[in-house]
């Protein structure tokens, strides 16, 4: 939870709007979504000792899953699947500091 606040401070710092925090659909959990001036941030967060070993840590297991949670969470808003939205991936190292990867499933 400290590695997602601080990347969640990250993004506040660049202008992005915090939606939602550990949103829990009913295929899993995202950790954070946020609103930009482009649209949506569905953002997975890993911390490790190094970033090379915290981006080791997403799966393609995972990556389906986080793509069924947004799924889920753009039905509710009101251009559902139309939605402007971005997949990122923060890494956090353990000196805190944080790199992101936008757009990080290619989608």
């Amino acid at each position: 939870m400290a590695a997602e606040a601080i990347v969640e401070k990250h993004y506040l710092g660049i202008g992005c709007q915090p939606v939602a925090r550990r949103w829990r659909g009913a295929g899993g959990e995202i950790d954070l979504i946020l609103r930009d001036d482009t649209g949506l941030i569905f953002v997975e967060v890993k911390k490790s000792k190094s970033f090379a070993r915290a981006a080791l840590r997403v799966s393609d297991r995972q990556i389906a899953r986080i793509y069924s949670t947004a799924e889920e969470f753009l039905s509710t808003m009101p251009d559902g699947q139309n939605s402007a939205a971005r997949f990122d991936v923060a890494l956090v190292n353990s000196d805190g500091q944080v790199h992101i990867i936008e757009n990080a499933f290619g989608f």
